[in-house]
């Protein structure tokens, strides 16, 4: 188990460019728990967009894990033996993510980090659940995820989001009139509002419009934007993801409507959006289990790397994903398992530890419950000057 980085980021650094046939490689198919070259590895696929209109997380989920393999690898891998570490590209659909799952398991992976958004992950835990292979997803949050005993999540559930985002919007008293607009042809979306609503009331919160888009509708958002306006929201709650947002701000900027914006994990990559004015998005506020400006030494060293290797700072989704594999790491550490356990046997042995270890992670400190949730807290963070800085 780990609770602090195992070797200084520059031995990651060397080792992750000199060793780049064990965490990158795997174009050539060999069998499981075998690297090509025939030595015992780990194999740990990861599922997620890396093109289209979530690119942003996948990519960081792909990164973020990239990370963590370097740096477990570097300190002598698991158990003595090394991670053999793939990602397959699913650009957010369910059935190109299945395609993508049937691509891993025939370069022999054991284990999935994935996928990385809720529709493709429900496709994909039917696969996995029916070859008993563990998944652990950094950020597949709609709550039917982790409806499978051999599926974990790091990131918070759709449920737990949205009740928590009323519960800080209160508890902070950021305001009482409160607008939503959400897709109500997203899982993921419809189901951070359902318990938003929910809690709102205990909360002191008043919601005063609650506007749906769906996926056949998703560029304008003048009647949604306008609603808000005319009911006086103070702040409007957007449980969608960062692309929509991106253009409801803008468009809210052109009739001059300034009420602040609060949203959950789904906004985190706004300022990556191409051609998008950041400006736009000063003020917004998140709320997200990991603040890239948090002063502890793990975060600081993430975040250094990251920058690094990739030239920006990591956004959630690659923190979730980087706490993900050390997740795997403690179980299989606290098993003693070994790469010549077959796929199920890996499964049952990972399950058999997740309830039962504790991951200091950038995301917090982490624990599980037999029903896959993590146990950890949430932070709030604001867009200030193109950078997310701590509320807390």
């Amino acid at each position: 188990m780990r609770h602090m980085l195992k070797k200084s980021i520059a031995l990651v650094l060397v080792m992750a460019m000199a060793g780049m046939t064990l965490a990158g490689c795997g174009e050539s198919n060999a069998p499981e728990g075998e690297s090509a070259s025939g030595e015992a590895v780990f194999k740990i696929g990861a599922i997620g967009p890396s093109t289209g209109g979530a690119a942003a997380y996948g990519t960081a989920v792909k990164n973020g894990a990239q990370i963590a393999v370097d740096e477990i690898n570097a300190a002598g891998g698991i158990n003595g033996y090394m991670i053999e570490y793939k990602f397959e590209d699913d650009e957010h659909n369910a059935e190109k993510s299945v395609n993508a799952y049937n691509t891993l398991k025939d370069w022999g992976m054991q284990m999935l980090d994935g996928t990385t958004t809720s529709a493709p992950c429900l496709a994909v835990a039917e696969k996995t659940k029916a070859d008993n292979m563990f998944q652990l997803t950094p950020s597949g949050s709609s709550l039917e995820c982790t409806q499978y005993d051999n599926v974990f999540r790091v990131c918070f559930s759709d449920p737990a989001q949205g009740t928590k985002s009323a519960e800080y919007i209160g508890s902070k008293k950021l305001a009482t009139k409160i607008g939503v607009i959400y897709d109500s042809s997203d899982p993921y979306s419809a189901g951070i509002y359902e318990t938003f609503a929910a809690e709102a009331p205990n909360q002191g919160l008043e919601i005063v419009s609650a506007e749906a888009f769906n996926s056949d509708n998703k560029t304008d958002f003048s009647s949604q934007i306008g609603k808000a306006k005319d009911a006086g929201a103070e702040l409007i709650f957007l449980p969608i993801y960062y692309t929509e947002a991106s253009l409801i701000l803008q468009q809210a900027n052109q009739i001059g409507y300034q009420p602040m914006f609060f949203g959950c994990d789904g906004l985190d990559g706004i300022l990556g959006v191409e051609n998008f004015d950041t400006s736009l998005a000063e003020g917004v506020m998140l709320l997200t289990p990991f603040a890239a400006d948090a002063q502890d030494n793990l975060t600081k060293n993430f975040v250094n790397a990251y920058k690094d290797a990739y030239g920006e700072t990591p956004i959630q989704f690659a923190a979730d994903s980087y706490d993900a594999i050390y997740a795997m790491e403690a179980a299989l550490e606290a098993a003693n398992a070994t790469p010549d356990m077959s796929v199920s046997e890996l499964c049952e042995a990972i399950k058999g530890q997740m309830t039962k270890i504790k991951v200091v992670g950038l995301t917090g400190t982490i624990t599980w419950s037999s029903d896959g949730e993590p146990n950890k807290e949430p932070k709030g963070v604001r867009i200030e000057n193109g950078q997310y800085v701590s509320m807390d």
